[in-house]
């Protein structure tokens, strides 16, 4: 049976992020080591292990980013960077581990070969007002045909580029993912509106927020394909600045 999970908006998983961060817990690597192993997976029995990652500006680019310097040792991966900036050691970490970056005018005609997309153009940073634009919004569109002819498998980062994380709105430039990996908890967009239209199936990586979500109201509750734990190097840590954050139980002070 699928798991059921709460979720909640996107300030409020960023309110449980803010301990962690504070406290030094690397959650950007830690996400983008599940991410990496989910991928993995995803090309078990591809046909090719080419995998193209659309990376943006922000923690969403960083972490598929870090997972292209995990998946370049076994896999054929090309970098397109379609934000304003760039995350820089998470792409210095991509290429030097063997990633190649790939020009924005190419990335339409390149893609054509991937047996895998990971799209982290954007996350929950982009809540006021999600849509696409720019570079971003030029070459999802070019892909778009692609994507429908030849169904490459798209694995959207935390959730896919251009849904709203509360509403689950979107237009209709947004790669539809056939899984997408969500950090720390569910985003409620991925069970409203568009969401589990474009979402595919959902995999929550625990980053170690149960603590302090667990005094916070969710939003709702959605059944998730899986419910994986995040490489637990720094889980002392993380367990360490939760509690810190927790407020106290009934009867404790």
């Amino acid at each position: 049976m699928a798991p059921v999970v709460p979720f909640f908006t996107a300030a409020q998983v960023r309110d449980a992020e803010r301990p962690l961060l504070d406290a030094g817990i690397p959650l950007m690597r830690r996400a983008a080591a599940a991410l990496a192993a989910i991928a993995a997976e995803q090309l078990t029995d591809a046909a090719s292990r080419r995998v193209r990652v659309l990376a943006g500006s922000g923690d969403n680019g960083g972490d598929a980013l870090y997972a292209a310097a995990d998946r370049a040792r076994s896999a054929h991966v090309e970098v397109v960077t379609v934000g304003s900036r760039v995350h820089e050691p998470a792409l210095a970490a991509a290429l030097g581990a063997g990633a190649r970056r790939i020009a924005r005018d190419a990335a339409t005609e390149a893609a054509a070969g991937a047996a895998l997309i990971v799209d982290g153009i954007l996350g929950i940073g982009a809540s006021a007002d999600p849509a696409l634009r720019g570079t971003g919004r030029d070459v999802v569109a070019g892909l778009l045909p692609i994507v429908r002819d030849r169904m490459p498998r798209i694995v959207a980062v935390d959730v896919p580029s251009g849904l709203h994380p509360d509403t689950g709105t979107a237009d209709d430039v947004v790669l539809p993912a056939s899984l997408t990996v969500t950090f720390g908890a569910v985003k409620a967009g991925l069970a409203r509106g568009r969401g589990p239209q474009l979402a595919g199936d959902v995999v929550l990586v625990d980053l170690g927020l149960g603590p302090v979500l667990e005094a916070i109201p969710p939003a709702g509750e959605v059944s998730v394909s899986r419910v994986l734990v995040a490489p637990d190097a720094f889980a002392h840590e993380a367990r360490a600045a939760v509690r810190r954050a927790a407020p106290p139980r009934g009867g404790e002070s």
